[in-house]
């Protein structure tokens, strides 16, 4: 939520005899009006933590190399180009009446309250501290109004859905940089397939994942306000909303893993003839 989002300019077209008419928010503003904008600018870095630190735990390959090809993988990523293929999709699939109860939302204190929960979280450099606190949270939490909670937060934010979507992307790319590290000859499209297959089995992986995200994320954010959030995602504008979001950031996301091994492949080849 860029600083210019907080304070919105009034947006009068002009006067009318009628009184003063007010435009209609765009997807643009919308977006940044929403958390979405400010997520999305962690993405590539997002992506690059993900990679670089499953070649560390892998063990396979040198942690100089395993940073170089983070950084690889970072600068196939624009937040920019993300953000334009969402702002595309809101466009195409969104009513003006739609965008203008999603920037509604978006304006009230405890959706802004909400928003800011959720960018803190989303930061990598955040990842060790959920990982850390998920078993006090897990416990302080068990069989409480919060912990029932979630299947319906599930299932209208797309939470395990998303964060399948992106374990795939992630492991996709792993496996692309694995593959143009060694002699292996196993194309990108046999890679995604055989992920494509895991799907059901990463979902049960990562449910606990994102249930030890939710509680830290929400933690303190009140039961009245979670339900509030809640009516919002389950309307049609929010689930509209959430839809293209979550489909836009997976097509964005997936779009430039096969380039990445690609200029990997031309990296090594690159190392290979240097070192002759």
């Amino acid at each position: 939520m860029r600083l210019i989002s907080l304070v919105k300019p009034l947006l009068v077209s002009g006067l009318m005899l009628s009184g003063t008419a007010y435009a209609s928010p765009g997807a643009q503003e919308v977006l940044q009006a929403s958390p979405v904008d400010d997520i999305v600018g962690q993405y590539p870095e997002m992506m690059s933590q993900g990679i670089r630190d499953g070649l560390k735990q892998s063990g396979q390959v040198p942690s100089m190399v395993a940073d170089t090809i983070g950084y690889v993988v970072s600068s196939s990523y624009r937040a920019d180009d993300i953000e334009k293929k969402i702002v595309s999709g809101l466009e195409a699939s969104l009513s003006s009446a739609q965008l203008e109860a999603v920037n509604d939302w978006y304006q009230t204190p405890v959706a802004q309250k909400i928003a800011q929960a959720e960018i803190a979280a989303s930061a990598p450099a955040i990842w060790p501290e959920i990982r850390s606190q998920a078993p006090a949270l897990n416990e302080a939490n068990r069989d409480s109004a919060r912990e029932k909670l979630f299947d319906r937060f599930d299932r209208a934010s797309r939470a395990t859905e998303t964060t399948v979507d992106t374990t795939i992307a992630v492991q996709l790319g792993l496996a692309t940089a694995m593959a143009a590290l060694s002699s292996d000859s196993v194309h990108y499209e046999q890679l995604s397939k055989r992920l494509e297959s895991q799907r059901s089995m990463l979902q049960g992986m990562v449910g606990q994942q994102v249930y030890d995200s939710y509680l830290f994320t929400y933690r303190n954010i009140s039961l009245q306000e979670m339900n509030l959030y809640m009516d919002f995602l389950e309307s049609d504008a929010g689930s509209s909303f959430t839809r293209v979001v979550t489909d836009s950031l997976q097509e964005a996301i997936t779009a430039p893993i096969e380039n990445i091994g690609v200029q990997l492949a031309r990296f090594m080849n690159f190392g290979a003839g240097e070192s002759r």
